[in-house]
């Protein structure tokens, strides 16, 4: 983190955005609580304590998103604190696991600026923004142009992409494809990190958990049962599946069911169903 400053109680930034941020009036904590400019990508089950917004800047000329934590409450907090080992921040539970991710060679969004400011033991409220991911969409939003030219090649690089993030030990908790960008020369981007944690525990669990994600936001009209086959095949480095390996399968499909009948009764239809 050599290439940030603090400039701000709490508020450390990158420092080719001092300039920028001190134009946008973004000089303290105080400043980027009570900042309003951008778009607010408000959605229906955004928790109550959270906010994003997306903003343009000017020298350096990018897009950025703010993601801010005030109000957090104590029980979210303690879990937290819980599932890391650790007193932690809202914000930082972003912002370690895209450290520690990137040094391992899984791509996250640049972070640009991050702060934190507590009230005795509990979090106040914490703030971090990242930048655009250039030239990408997220799979949910736009399969790139190489996933049609060449089908089995992008399928197995992408079930290389995961296999080498769960390698880590680290397990998302919310790996749907909208969650994993991809640029024009095929290269993956994990985001939306807050989730990301390490278990001493139930790995295996949270494994499952992460693939019938991805399995179940995977649509039906797209990814075919053989495309599903191909990608379980290069995660799991086999040309046959073993015995093991179809009763893992069978969990990540019962799995995608669970979260299916979730949405049928909200009248809504499963991803991979359509």
């Amino acid at each position: 983190m050599d290439e940030f400053i603090k400039i701000a109680p709490g508020f450390h930034l990158r420092n080719d955005f001092v300039d920028c941020f001190g134009k946008l009036g973004l000089k303290s904590m105080d400043d980027i609580f009570s900042f309003s400019g951008g778009k607010n990508l408000t959605k229906d089950n955004l928790a109550s304590f959270r906010q994003r917004i997306m903003f343009n800047t000017d020298n350096p000329r990018t897009t950025l998103f703010l993601k801010r934590y005030q109000n957090i409450p104590k029980s979210v907090q303690l879990k937290n604190w819980l599932t890391r080992g650790k007193i932690i921040s809202t914000m930082a539970c972003d912002l370690q696991p895209a450290e520690n991710l990137r040094k391992l060679g899984i791509n996250t969004p640049e972070v640009i600026a991050f702060g934190q400011e507590w009230g005795g033991l509990f979090e106040k409220r914490s703030f971090i923004i990242t930048e655009k991911i250039p030239d990408s969409a997220s799979l949910e939003e736009k399969l790139p142009d190489s996933f049609y030219r060449d089908r089995k090649n992008f399928i197995e690089s992408l079930a290389a992409f995961v296999r080498k993030f769960h390698d880590t030990g680290f397990r998302h908790r919310d790996l749907y494809l909208c969650h994993i960008f991809c640029n024009s020369q095929g290269q993956f981007t994990l985001i939306d990190l807050n989730r990301v944690f390490k278990p001493i525990v139930f790995s295996q669990k949270y494994l499952v958990k992460d693939l019938a994600q991805l399995y179940y936001s995977a649509p039906g009209k797209i990814f075919t049962k053989t495309d599903r086959l191909r990608f379980f095949l290069a995660y799991m480095r086999k040309t046959k599946l073993s015995k093991k390996d179809k009763i893992v399968i069978k969990k990540i499909k019962s799995k995608s069911q669970r979260m299916a009948k979730h949405d049928k009764r909200h009248s809504r239809t499963p991803p991979f169903e359509k």
